[in-house]
């Protein structure tokens, strides 16, 4: 038996996510409204679905997306996966540019050896300390 993790794109715009053994059926009770989070917001379009051998597995697939940032989802609906993993790391860890490009394709890292935190003048006083008495 196959079972599938799927996304739901929603009237307003929302993403709903879910898993099921039975694809076609189910798509089928959310347009129809017997699903309470997607009845409120008819009608829904299949986005993304994937298959899994278990049912643990498409859960498991299912609880991963759902907590994903919208960027990520519409990255993954896309099939783009340098976007996904683009995603993936948290903001501050992301490239300044889009998508860790410098426009010939080729992916530019920032240096580990350079500090991201702006330095702040040194105040101490560059004269030598006067002669003691």
């Amino acid at each position: 038996m196959a079972f599938w993790a799927y996304m739901l794109r929603c009237s307003d715009g929302r993403y709903y996510t879910g898993h099921t053994d039975n694809l076609e059926r189910r798509i089928g009770e959310h347009q129809s409204g017997a699903c309470d989070y997607t009845s409120r917001r008819l009608p829904v379009e299949l986005v993304w679905n994937e298959g899994f051998p278990s049912r643990i597995e498409a859960l498991e697939a299912e609880r991963i997306v759902a907590g994903w940032s919208r960027a990520k989802k519409e990255a993954l609906i896309a099939g783009d996966w340098k976007r996904v993993s683009f995603f993936s790391r948290p903001p501050k860890e992301r490239f300044s540019t889009s998508l860790e490009t410098n426009g010939d394709g080729l992916s530019i890292a920032p240096s580990p050896l350079v500090s991201s935190e702006v330095e702040k003048p040194d105040t101490r006083s560059t004269k030598p300390p006067a002669p003691a008495r």
